[in-house]
């Protein structure tokens, strides 16, 4: 790969799909300005507020510090992926339910967040959604209806036995 653009297949949310991207380009930005998937937000483009995290692989990662190029080969699924099919995921309704957002600009980085979390621990007590969504920021202060609704979602998928709703599951 050299210094100019070079074209790269991206799975995101269970397909496959071609970009052509310079090396030095983020996630977020092959995402957001080349593949029009625009739900993760750049907002510190630090790495500090988590706005843009998406998972990869099962592991959340900030969209804003992880080169495209490093994702080929990689399951990568964003919020879209959370309402792309016939019912959304749990964490969706809710994060509604829970008045967990305001302004929105931290929302779907919270809800992926939220999503890994409930991955990796399915029946989360208050303490670890807490440390879990540690790394997100929200300047509006939603965080206890955050935590409430991560919890209504666990419930859920409980409830549901496990089963995930919302698109390809990627």
């Amino acid at each position: 790969m050299g210094p100019g653009e070079t074209e790269i297949t991206l799975t995101i949310n269970g397909k496959a799909t071609k970009v052509k991207v310079e090396t030095r380009t983020t996630l977020l930005d092959a995402c957001r300005e080349r593949l029009e998937i625009t739900g993760a937000k750049r907002v510190c483009d630090r790495g500090t507020c988590g706005a843009c995290t998406m998972i990869v692989n099962g592991k959340t990662v900030y969209g804003c510090t992880t080169l495209a190029v490093d994702n080929v080969g990689k399951k990568i699924e964003t919020i879209e992926n959370l309402t792309a099919g016939a019912k959304p995921h749990p964490i969706v309704p809710a994060f509604s339910n829970n008045d967990a957002l305001q302004c929105g600009y931290c929302t779907p980085g919270m809800v992926m967040a939220s999503k890994g979390l409930l991955d990796r621990t399915p029946n989360p007590t208050y303490d670890q959604v807490k440390a879990g969504l540690g790394g997100n920021l929200c300047r509006c202060g939603t965080y206890v209806g955050i935590r409430k609704a991560v919890l209504e979602a666990a419930k859920e998928l409980r409830a549901s036995g496990g089963r995930k709703s919302g698109g390809s599951n990627a």
